[in-house]
Formats: C-alpha cells, sequence, structure tokens
C-alpha cells in the first residue's frame, strides 16, 4: 500500500515551454492542521530522495513535531513518486522527459499547499541539499506567505563549481554502454556505481575519511565496504533518467532564474522577508560557507550559522550523524520558538 497521497496538477506548461499532460505531486503529511491553518512546516525533499527519506528531522519532542505542527513533505518532479521519467507515458517519457526548475517545483508545491489545505501562512520552510534550494526559492517567491526559513546544506544558486562536479557525476552514469541515451532496457549498473564512487569524494569531507568515520562511527568494515554498502547502494535502487532529470534542475538551480526576477540574484535573495538561519555545512564539498555568506549579506533578515561538522555535505541529512542531528533541531526549535 501506498504511504503518500496524489495532488493532481492537471496540465503543466515547464519554463522550458513543454506541457507535462497530467502532472501529479506526491506528497504525505504528518500531524493536524489546526483551525487557524498556521501550524504549517513544508519540507521539500532532496536529490534523489523521497519522502520517507525526510522523516529523521520529524518526531514526537522534537523541532518538526507532528503533535504540535502539520508537515508537508512534497516530492520533487523527477523523485520517482511525483512526475517523473521513469512514471511518465510516451512522448515525455525517459530521456524525453523535460527540463524542469526550482521554480516550477515551488510553484505547484505551492498549489498543492493553498488549493488542497488552503493556507495563506507557512510557519517554516525547511530543507536539506535540493530541498534547501527549494526552501529558498519558497522565501523569494511568496514572501508574504512563509514566516521562517531554514535552508541547510544547500545554497539559492548553484555555484559553477558545483556544476562541474555534477558533470563528473553524470559523465560516470552516461557513459556506461547499457544506458544507450536514456532508452535503456536493464538499468546501466556499471554507470550507476560509477557515478557512486565519483559521488563518494564529495558527499563526505576529507577530514571524516581521514579520522576513518566510515569504519568508526558508520559500522563500516572498510573503506571498499562503505564505497559499495553505503554508496553504491545509494545509487543502485534508483532509476537513472530520474537521477539524471534532479540532476540537471540542481545545475541550473537560481532562485531568479525566473519571470519574477529575471535573473537578478540579489533581488531575489532581498525579496525573502521571513527570519532566516541560512545553515551550510561547515565542511561542506560542494555546498561551501562561503557561497552562503553571500547569500547571507543580501538578504534582510537572516542568520549565518555553519554546521560544526567534519562530515561534509552529509552534516546536514539524512539523518547520518547524531551530533549533527541534535544542532539543527535546537537551532530549528529556537526559531520556532521566537
Amino acid at each position: 500500500m501506498s504511504d503518500h497521497e496524489i495532488f493532481e496538477l492537471g496540465d503543466v506548461v515547464l519554463q522550458s515551454g513543454a506541457t507535462l499532460r497530467g502532472a501529479t505531486l506526491a506528497y504525505k503529511t504528518y500531524g493536524k492542521l489546526n483551525g487557524r491553518k498556521d501550524n504549517v512546516i513544508v519540507y521539500p525533499t532532496w536529490y534523489s530522495g523521497q519522502h520517507v527519506n525526510n522523516e529523521w528531522l520529524i518526531g514526537r519532542g522534537m523541532a518538526l513535531d507532528p503533535e504540535r505542527y502539520f508537515i508537508i513533505i512534497p516530492n520533487m518532479l523527477g523523485n520517482g513518486l511525483s512526475t517523473s521519467p521513469s512514471n511518465t507515458p510516451p512522448p515525455y517519457d525517459r530521456a524525453r522527459f523535460p527540463n524542469v526548475t526550482l521554480y516550477d517545483n515551488v510553484t505547484l508545491q505551492h498549489r498543492l499547499v493553498t488549493e488542497k489545505f488552503g493556507i495563506e501562512r507557512v510557519a517554516l520552510v525547511t530543507g536539506w541539499s535540493m530541498g534547501a534550494q527549494q526552501t529558498f526559492q519558497w522565501g523569494c517567491l511568496y514572501p508574504d506567505m512563509v514566516e521562517r526559513i531554514v535552508p541547510f546544506c544547500g545554497s539559492a544558486k548553484t555555484s559553477r563549481h558545483n556544476f562541474v562536479f555534477l558533470e563528473g557525476v553524470k559523465a560516470a552514469l552516461t557513459a556506461d554502454d547499457a544506458f544507450q541515451g536514456g532508452w535503456y532496457e536493464k538499468l546501466p549498473q556499471k554507470g550507476l556505481r560509477a557515478m557512486a564512487r565519483v559521488y563518494a569524494g564529495w558527499g563526505f569531507s576529507q577530514a571524516f575519511y581521514r579520522e576513518q568515520l566510515d569504519i568508526k562511527r558508520m559500522g563500516y568494515a572498510s573503506l571498499e565496504d562503505f564505497l559499495v554498502g553505503f554508496w553504491e547502494g545509494l545509487f543502485l535502487v534508483r532509476d537513472p533518467n530520474n537521477l539524471l532529470a534532479m540532476l540537471w534542475t540542481w545545475q541550473r538551480g537560481d532562485i531568479s532564474a525566473n519571470p519574477v526576477f529575471n535573473g537578478n540574484f540579489e533581488k531575489a535573495l532581498a525579496a525573502v522577508k521571513a527570519r532566516a538561519i541560512v545553515m551550510p555545512g561547515q565542511t561542506d564539498l560542494y555546498f561551501p560557507p562561503e557561497d552562503s555568506q553571500y547569500e547571507v549579506k543580501h538578504m534582510p533578515n537572516a542568520k549565518f550559522l555553519p554546521i560544526p561538522s567534519i562530515w561534509g555535505h552529509f552534516a546536514g541529512g539524512p539523518g547520518t550523524n547524531p551530533e549533527d542531528v541534535k544542532f539543527l533541531d535546537n537551532v530549528l526549535k529556537e526559531l520556532m520558538r521566537s
């Protein structure tokens, strides 16, 4: 049985000009919407993740407490549950799936929140990685609706260096002959395994590997065991075309690349009225703190607060290091008390 619901979007014209016919958003809610409809938290998903992969930050006594808040996790387009290459019928199926932007994702999530639930105020938007990018997008597109944002381990605009990292990931996946330009008859496992190993050098920091936390803290028997058991295992269960669709969204991530801001990045940042705590990972290799410092400088009500961790990008999720989870949860609690 499915553990999520489906919001029917109808025919959706994307920024690319393509029309997704019969588009859908998969979502899951936690807790109950109160009578004033002011206890709402929106918590978007991350690259390759689905709503279940966000649940580590939700729980009784935590900042995202379903006994106090109505938490909505909308699944990104392309993640296999919402409209994606893997579940779209021809002619926009598989390798023909159109390009999707942050703007496309968030405007459709806004429809879910307003049309399905009649919500006019959102107490908090938060998310990790690509979820953080969507968090920034929520903040600038709907400044009079969103009261607080906490993007963690993610940026409002994908840097050139981040773009290049993802080119390596993409090249490793698509080099497999079995990929067949996206029209594969069987999963290109060599490509997925190669992609995982490229990713492995970036997801955690140099200090993480130097301290052998894959062995000492995560329980793997050796570095090779970690590369196979954690990294290859993470990607082998993903659909390659879905991964590439979300990768395109990530590479072109820019909260100003839309008709509202017309590419003026500083104007988009300045539009965020919400109380914001921007939390990069101190040792994140592709969403570095320097990017967040620039963003905070141009936001009117934002605080820069790095996560003091050697777990790299995974300081922000998905619940990998208990100390980092506690740090993040405490920050969220303090903000929600304000």
